[in-house]
């Protein structure tokens, strides 16, 4: 893996200066199978369709590799031969009309299987496939695992056991859990391919936007984002090993939803201070304090593992000796940011001596331009008038709340923001009750997110809410198009018709 302390992916498409670092890759996954493929035909596929070579890359590494083609769909829908498409000296089947994608080939580092970078892979040439308004992706599915049982399976059982998932092989597995199914056997694909006995599967996945009357748009802005909220109950947690596996519960189970956003709630780590009762508040603070950096990687890897944005609700961060709560967002590439709350409520200032941030920001992510208000934060307008002021599309609000009427003030307050700001407000909290740990015993929350008010947006303004005090998992797909119709054409502007000749709001520095 890369050298550098923190995991960077960039996805892009392949350049001519990337041959020598693609050359290496291909040689340590097909080393079986002779390597490497030469440079003119990587050359060859780079120029006549770049957008379909796509890569990922760790801090300039290249680790993963998608191979594109155009084809006609309805000349390589049925039985052909691997060698029809590609040789070792040229490129035979693209087609610059054609009307559907064929994967020649995806290919992952070893050392970064883990990160579930295929899958990635297999999203990006979905989307390229919508955006170019094409008919499906084809591909040719080797069958190595077939070897193994030949002599008591026939083909057509062998494939029928791997979709019924009573046998697994490294690529067709692969391919049914990326939503491709099994059009045909071709008896004669890749002869030489002796693990697979020559077989291969045609596999294929179906654009259902598909539209063939309409022209290819010009790869638009993303539009719909989904967010996964998680509603938790507080419960003892034995270690931090025992804390990040009940996470991770959560993290795997939205981005099985492919939830653009995981949003966790304030203070998430809180059952840690359990692990040492005897504490007074201010030390049981600053006790949890030490797990922080801890927590921070791992959530990291999670958010790349996963290939979900994480917003990390908020834990304890000690700087200078000063206490401060802090929310952060891991993005899916692996960078990460931060939101130091602002305002800090009586108990946290008086029982265990937080100070407030000093710095508010909106986040760039792939999925729109986020902000984040941690829980009393929310209560002060200014604040998200500050953020829309930037741009903000989504605002996330992580809190924690011990009774119904303090759970009203942050939901109440919550929903003010997104119709004076003209955006998208999330609040995720967490339920049940910590009997060890001092002044954080109980919690009230019912998860919510929450839109504008007009025509666009549900007649009360909440998209969705999850049940008081249970755990749960809360989803909304957002439609951040519905907000410039709003900015625009909206019942009233609330952003557009501001007396700025009367005053103004600053941030001093």
């Amino acid at each position: 893996m890369a050298t550098d302390d923190q995991t960077l992916l960039t996805s892009r498409t392949l350049t001519s200066e990337d041959y020598p670092q693609l050359a290496q890759l291909m040689d340590v996954v097909y080393h079986d199978i002779g390597g490497a493929w030469p440079e003119a035909i990587v050359r060859q596929l780079m120029r006549e369709f770049p957008e379909g070579q796509l890569c990922i890359e760790d801090n300039g590494h290249l680790v993963a590799v998608a191979l594109t083609i155009k084809v006609d769909y309805n000349r390589f829908s049925n039985p052909h031969r691997y060698d029809e498409l590609i040789t070792d000296d040229r490129v035979h089947a693209h087609n610059d009309e054609g009307d559907a994608l064929y994967g020649l080939d995806v290919f992952v580092d070893p050392e970064y299987r883990g990160y579930r970078l295929g899958r990635r892979l297999y999203e990006a040439r979905k989307e390229l496939c919508r955006e170019a308004n094409l008919r499906a992706i084809l591909a040719g599915g080797r069958l190595p695992g077939y070897q193994q049982h030949a002599d008591q399976l026939s083909v057509t059982e062998y494939i029928e056991h791997v979709e019924q998932r009573t046998l697994h092989d490294p690529i067709l597995s692969f391919q049914l859990a990326n939503g491709f199914d099994v059009k045909r056997l071709m008896s004669k694909y890749m002869p030489e391919d002796t693990r697979s006995k020559g077989y291969g599967t045609l596999l294929e996945w179906d654009n259902i936007l598909y539209d063939p009357e309409a022209e290819a748009p010009q790869f638009p802005r993303r539009s719909i984002v989904r967010l996964g909220l998680v509603q938790r109950r507080m419960r003892a947690a034995n270690s931090l090993e025992d804390l990040l596996n009940q996470v991770e519960f959560f993290i795997d189970a939205l981005s099985g939803y492919q939830a653009d956003f995981a949003v966790l709630p304030e203070f998430f780590s809180a059952p840690l201070m359990g692990l040492e009762p005897e504490l007074s508040s201010m030390e049981s603070v600053r006790h949890l304090a030490k797990f922080t950096e801890e927590i921070r990687r791992a959530l990291s890897e999670m958010a790349v593992s996963y290939n979900i944005n994480i917003i990390g609700g908020s834990m304890p961060l000690i700087e200078d000796d000063n206490v401060y709560n802090v929310a952060d967002l891991y993005r899916r590439d692996g960078s990460m940011e931060s939101q130091y709350k602002i305002h800090i409520t009586p108990h946290e200032r008086k029982d265990w001596v937080i100070q407030g941030g000093d710095q508010l920001r909106v986040f760039d992510t792939d999925a729109g331009k986020v902000g984040i208000l941690i829980c009393y934060d929310v209560e002060f307008p200014e604040l998200g008038r500050l953020l829309a002021e930037q741009g903000m599309e989504i605002l996330f609000v992580p809190f924690w709340t011990d009774t119904k009427n303090g759970y009203l003030r942050v939901r109440h307050c919550a929903q003010a923001r997104a119709i004076e700001n003209e955006c998208y407000v999330a609040i995720a909290g967490s339920v049940g009750n910590l009997p060890r740990v001092d002044n954080v015993d109980i919690q009230y929350a019912q998860s919510a997110v929450f839109s504008p008010s007009d025509f666009y947006f549900p007649h009360d303004a909440t998209l969705t809410e999850a049940t008081p005090n249970t755990e749960m998992l809360l989803f909304a797909d957002l439609d951040l198009e519905k907000l410039k119709l709003l900015h625009r054409e909206g019942s009233v502007t609330n952003m557009r018709d501001r007396r700025t000749d009367l005053f103004d709001l600053k941030w001093k520095s």
